[in-house]
């Protein structure tokens, strides 16, 4: 049946679907349209919103970008990618390939969501050399599982009313994570899709004649050529592996100083800075990394242009309350058993807009969480339902995406068709652990 549904789905959106640019270029202009229509704000205050709003994502956009260089260059390093090709031989045939994927996508955003969309993305490269599998499915596997990225170790919105002093401590005080990411309810949602993202994948592998197969020869990275002639000085600059050490080893020990000595968390600049560290030391030469440097920027133009469109979008949506006045007109006929339920469908429509977490929060907290005084509803569930929302609707929306499909070297219209089943699969089961767990 889900065989039967993927056809459709994916040459559905194969058909609509634009180029996430094209996407992004028409949510602006709804964006705008929407302030101007519903909230009443004057052409020229939007255009002000957007303008002034559009680089405030500079620091991110940088930091996305760097998690898919730096991801691809440890990937590219001769250790990792022996690494990769013996786990990917553990799949045995297609469909153990797609299982594999998604088990290690889904533990990996777990842990961190860049860690995540990286390394699936890179795994799902190494099991189409090895395994002759519908590519499209293979990769769409590979980023289904950061669906449940909101609900592991680095949800920002759960760490965020972890912490001291955060903005509505006043109001909710400090949860800790035992009652959000450690509560049984979200232990049992993310027990679920465990369990169904692997299945439903596994059952929409197309037949044989309907695959699309990639050629392996098109995956691999150039390598370094084995023999280095040095002709001058500056050639044993660039292959020297004590060089290379010297910076690389340090950077390593300061990890171990900020985990285990100061007691650090995972964050993105924490991932970036694990990820250049090992690549350093791992392609052993500054050569052989700045062949796999140049081999990584290639993808990268869809981050760099788009982010700030983004950040314009986010702009107009906050500061013109459309944001807001959408989360209150679904919450404003919330009961006290639906109300988790519909903080999470509205958190899924503004994340289509909203594609941040922590901002996200920051726009809907006001709205969901006098709503769940009130009601006099769990603020931990709630909370919780607003990051899955969050999280949820990333298989539609194609800002997350962008870094996979780069390290993949696939367009959006080729994973989303599959992405969009399981949009709806994990939403029903997202919802039901929400309002019953």
């Amino acid at each position: 049946m889900l065989k039967a549904l993927s056809r459709p789905a994916v040459k559905l959106v194969e058909r609509y679907l634009p180029d996430p640019y094209i996407f992004v270029l028409l949510l602006t202009v709804i964006a705008a349209a929407a302030a101007i229509a519903v909230e009443r704000q004057t052409p020229l205050a939007v255009m002000r919103m957007w303008g002034d709003g559009f680089w405030s994502l500079l620091t991110f956009s940088m930091q996305m970008l760097l998690v898919l260089v730096t991801g691809f260059m440890l990937a590219s390093s001769p250790p990792v990618k022996k690494l990769l090709q013996r786990l990917a031989a553990l799949a045995k045939g297609p469909g153990g390939a797609i299982l594999l994927v998604t088990y290690v996508s889904l533990a990996a955003s777990w842990i961190n969501w860049g860690f995540g969309l990286v390394v699936g993305a890179l795994f799902a490269k190494e099991l189409a050399r090895l395994v002759k599998v519908d590519y499209r499915l293979l990769v769409a596997s590979a980023y289904s599982g950061f669906v449940v990225w909101h609900g592991g170790l680095a949800g920002s919105i759960p760490l965020t009313i972890a912490t001291d002093g955060h903005f509505s401590a006043d109001q909710i005080g400090v949860i800790g994570t035992g009652s959000t990411i450690f509560a049984f309810f979200n232990l049992a949602i993310l027990a679920c899709l465990f369990i169904t993202i692997p299945l439903v994948n596994r059952l929409m592998l197309p037949d044989d004649k309907e695959s699309v197969y990639v050629d392996p020869k098109l995956l691999e990275a150039e390598a370094p050529e084995s023999q280095v002639r040095i002709r001058r000085p500056a050639d044993r600059l660039e292959n020297s592996t004590t060089l290379a050490w010297l910076v690389g080893i340090p950077g390593l020990i300061y990890l171990l100083d900020h985990f285990f000595l100061r007691g650090g968390g995972l964050n993105l600049n924490i991932v970036n800075f694990l990820f250049l560290s090992l690549a350093i030391v791992l392609h052993r030469t500054p050569r052989s990394l700045l062949i796999s440097l140049q081999e990584a920027i290639k993808g990268g133009a869809g981050i760099v242009i788009q982010f700030p469109f983004y950040a314009g979008i986010m702009a107009i949506m906050v500061q013109s309350g459309l944001a807001a006045s959408m989360s209150e007109t679904l919450v404003s006929f919330a009961t006290e058993t639906s109300l988790p339920f519909w903080s999470f469908i509205s958190a899924g429509i503004v994340n289509l807009f909203v594609p941040s977490g922590g901002g996200q929060w920051a726009v809907q907290a006001p709205v969901i969480l006098p709503a769940a005084e009130s009601l006099g509803v769990d603020v931990s569930r709630v909370a919780m339902a607003v990051a899955w929302g969050d999280a949820w609707t990333n298989l539609l929306q194609p800002f997350w995406a962008l870094p996979v499909l780069a390290i993949a070297g696939l367009k959006a219209k080729d994973i989303m068709g599959f992405c969009l089943i399981q949009l709806f699969i994990t939403g029903a089961v997202i919802a039901i652990g929400l309002t019953w767990f």
